[in-house]
């Protein structure tokens, strides 16, 4: 057995002599030798197939073109005969739905339309969940029928007895949970919110579902769609309780042999959006979550549709694009070759995934400060055929959801590793979910890990020293972990900034991401450390030295459970290795002790305002000469000014800090502010980013004209540079219909701005923003936008000043979320606020219910 490129082709397996004798003729000929070898009696016609088989290898050697073109039509009709006739198919019926293909949409999370949403009008209606019948001639029977509304996300329960799926009855209805016997009969329905969306339904092995919801309302930061966490639920719905609290998407979750859940999981903290895709772990009580699979590389755009194939330590998953539905290739993935990539592709559909992930060097740059890789997250969208809901029959047999070739139609396919895809069944408008109607093992039951009583969990770390790019750290460096919570994207505005990604609206230059400080934990000698952090937050680790400058950060996140204890080996490390356990003295210091509590930032923990937390700084000891009018302000502006979107010293600072993701050179002189922005999702080497890699940090010494900056002023700029530069710290805004949603001004007066003074304020997320401020709403006619309009009695000066002054009276009534006295207002501010107390009431009593032994529901009559 020969290995290429990560996929592994077998000698003798449609080898292209004997195709050249009669196409798929030998990819058969090893699918029914397996079948006979591991049936026996069960597959009774084996040997005859092979009869059968090298008869047609005997015609075709002396068959003329058309002899060999009605070969070609028998061979097909055996090739059918021989497969269904495999037991795994026709010895139990096949259970599916049909539906339509999803619509189009921004995003492969983009599937559930729920009403008031954005994308609401892309739902369509009709479908019905069926069953196919092999052992009975392939005989198709309807258990449902939704002729306006959809089934999806079909499940089986281990005793073959019952279905589990999500049914929206109607296009004013959401997606709700709901059970239905395996004959058939009216479905019951378990969830009943009916302002979200319940999707991914899954059996848990002591009868609890895990599942999908929008119940805790975020959006993703690069858009304006509603996004989905796991939740769960007692078996007749009761005591919903969420359990993944990433700050995107969760969904699509499977069970593991140990257990535990497998699910795909979207997430981006200070890196690009499109790759951050991967496959996840948690415990069924929402304990550990722990990267599984992906996340550290640019393609695939998306992993996701991951099931356990039995008998093995590999799983069978789809490789997606980012910006497409949820198909594409079909991979099976061992992952003790490797965590990323293609070296742990053992096999997949089409054959050789590299024809579809090419060299980032043939990858067209886009313009501005798009980073090269980036077009590697949607290369899977050019498969000419596309795969889905791919389900393990065996470790070489698997159905799944298959384009038929007729534009976008779907079909249910076996698909095997000896080279066969045989179509067994297609109708309109698509069928998808395909899996056994049968009894299947029940995995072991995980044992709880969590106390939800408690406030908080507690974090464990061996070595911080130890992990992936962690070269070159001398030990004693690391003092403290900093620990940042990135907060949900609760609110949009309909009106975006556009720099890499759509940001709905502008937070800062080049990055989704808001920030909020929790507190730092010391780091032992030896590089341990033990800490509390609260329950129920989605957050992440720096690594801070003695000045409290970072020196390495993670660009993910994790979540703990309350009462929930964890342990990691040090930073980034390898996900194949465990905490050692013990005692003596090879025990870390830190896990001699009681764990400590945060130190808190300067205040209680807030979000995280660059006008709030450093224009002080710039403020009180360099506006003096930074500002306009200022010899020095050629060289930075730090005037506080309000602009359209950002202020006058946020602009100058982030314009004068080239945008790189590539490593510095050792000679290349330090930017001024080295943020990672949108940045690549390998892991960086320490150092490589932050106020280590910034110039500005040089220039708040004393020798800087006498600049004395007190520890604390120091440590506020500091922390913003290592905290990616942010600006704003929330996505709340007052100004959501208007340009970016943030300015004051609207649509036509920033158009009839533009118009008077020729400088394109109306597009300065793509133009004048870039080159610095050029409007001050705090002082209207020192605006940099009116400098070609210099005479005073000038009357489009007069018009210019006067919309300008419009904005800052605007202002002046509705501070906008980076000024004093901000209030979130809007239709969208007030939906998502009243949503969000909705969800913490809701939580909060069925968390009560879990610790009493109770029941609650959630609106069930």
């Amino acid at each position: 057995m020969a290995v290429l490129l990560g996929v592994v082709y077998c000698p003798g397996v449609a080898c292209p002599a004997h195709a050249a004798e009669l196409p798929g003729a030998e990819t058969l000929r090893a699918a029914v030798e397996h079948l006979a070898g591991e049936f026996g009696d069960r597959y009774p016609d084996g040997a005859e197939y092979l009869r059968r088989l090298d008869a047609f290898r005997s015609r075709a050697a002396e068959a003329g073109p058309e002899a060999k073109e009605r070969l070609v039509e028998e061979l097909d009709a055996l090739r059918r005969e021989a497969l269904v006739a495999n037991p795994l198919v026709s010895g139990r019926p096949i259970v599916f739905v049909v539906r339509h293909q999803y619509a189009p949409d921004h995003h492969n999370t983009g599937t559930m339309f729920q009403p008031g949403e954005i994308n609401a009008g892309s739902f369509r209606v009709g479908g019905a969940v069926k069953l196919i019948d092999f052992g009975r001639g392939g005989a198709v029977s309807t258990l449902l029928e939704l002729p306006e509304g959809v089934a999806r996300d079909l499940e089986v329960s281990y005793d073959g007895q019952k279905l589990l799926l999500a049914i929206r009855r109607n296009a004013a209805d959401t997606f709700h949970v709901y059970e239905m016997e395996a004959d058939g009969g009216e479905p019951r329905q378990l969830t009943f919110d009916p302002a979200v969306t319940d999707l991914d339904p899954c059996y848990l092995p002591d009868g609890r579902i895990v599942f999908a919801s929008t119940r805790d309302p975020k959006y993703c930061g690069c858009n304006r769609h509603i996004q989905a966490n796991l939740f769960l639920m007692e078996g007749d719905g009761a005591n919903i309780r969420q359990i993944g609290r990433n700050n995107l998407f969760e969904a699509r979750p499977s069970i593991l042999p140990d257990g535990r859940v497998l699910y795909d999981r979207w997430e981006y903290v200070d890196r690009h959006f499109g790759p951050s895709f991967g496959l996840w772990t948690v415990h069924p009580d929402g304990a550990n979550h722990a990267l599984y699979f992906g996340n550290n590389a640019w393609a695939p755009g998306a992993i996701f549709d991951a099931r356990a194939i039995p008998g093995t330590e590999q799983v069978v998953c789809v490789f997606g694009a980012c910006h497409d539905r949820p198909w594409g290739a079909m991979a099976l993935v061992d992952r003790r070759r490797g965590l990323d990539g293609l070296d742990p592709v053992v096999r997949s559909w089409p054959l050789d995934l590299r024809d579809y992930m090419p060299n980032p060097s043939d990858v067209p740059r886009k313009p501005g400060i798009e980073h090269p890789h980036a077009g590697l997250i949607d290369t899977f969208r050019r498969l000419p055929i596309k795969y889905e809901d791919p389900y393990p029959l065996s470790q070489h047999f698997f159905l799944c959801s298959r384009m038929t070739g007729r534009d976008e139609q779907v079909g249910i396919y076996l698909v095997d590793t000896f080279g066969n895809e045989l179509l067994l069944h297609a109708e309109g408008p698509g069928c998808f979910d395909p899996m056994p109607l049968a009894r299947r093992t029940r995995p072991p039951v995980v044992p709880p890990h969590v106390a939800l009583d408690r406030p908080t969990g507690t974090f464990y770390v061996a070595d911080v020293y130890r992990g992936t790019n962690m070269e070159g750290v001398k030990r004693g460096t690391i003092r403290w972990i900093r620990v940042v919570e990135a907060p949900p994207k609760r609110f949009w505005s309909k009106q975006h900034w556009h720099v890499d990604t759509h940001q709905a609206p502008a937070m800062n230059l080049n990055c989704t991401n808001n920030k909020r400080i929790l507190g730092d934990a010391p780091v032992e000698a030896d590089g341990s450390a033990a800490f509390d952090v609260p329950a129920d937050r989605f957050v992440f680790f720096q690594a801070l030295d003695a000045d409290g400058m970072m020196v390495q950060s993670m660009r993910s996140g994790t979540t703990l459970q309350p009462g929930e204890t964890v342990g990691c080996i040090g930073c980034h490390e390898g996900r194949l290795t465990g905490v050692a356990t013990g005692r003596g003295p090879s025990v870390p210091l830190a896990f001699r002790r009681a764990p400590s509590r945060l130190k808190p930032w300067h205040g209680p923990e807030r979000d995280f305002s660059y006008l709030a937390e450093v224009q002080p700084v710039w403020d009180r000891h360099c506006v003096s000469c930074h500002d306009y009018g200022k010899e020095a302000a050629d060289a930075i502006n730090l005037a506080a000014d309000l602009g359209l979107v950002f202020n006058t010293s946020y602009l100058d600072l982030r314009r004068r800090s080239p945008i790189r993701w590539h490593a510095d050179r050792p000679d290349e002189p330090k930017p001024l502010v080295k943020a990672v922005d949108d940045g690549p999702p390998q892991v960086l080497p320490a150092y490589r980013w932050g106020a280590h890699r910034s110039r500005l940090v040089e220039f708040l010494r004393p020798d800087h004209y006498d600049v004395k900056l007190s520890p604390e002023e120091r440590d506020r700029v500091v922390a913003w540079i290592d905290l990616n530069a942010p600006y704003y710290g929330t996505y709340a805004t007052v100004y959501a219909e208007n340009p970016f949603g943030r300015s004051p001004l609207d649509t036509a007066q920033l158009k009839r701005l533009a118009e008077l003074t020729g400088v394109p304020v109306d597009r300065a997320n793509v133009g004048a923003e870039l080159d610095g401020s050029q409007v001050s709403f705090t002082r209207p006619e020192l605006s940099p936008c009116l400098k070609a309009l210099a005479n005073p009695a000038d009357p489009r000066r007069r018009e210019a000043l006067a919309i300008i002054r419009a904005g800052r009276d605007q202002l002046d009534r509705l501070p906008r979320a980076d000024m004093p006295g901000f209030q979130p207002q809007g239709e969208v501010c007030r939906l998502g606020l009243a949503r969000l107390e909705k969800r913490e009431s809701v939580e909060s009593r069925m968390r009560e219910a879990v610790v009493s032994g109770g029941r609650e529901y959630d609106g069930r009559e």
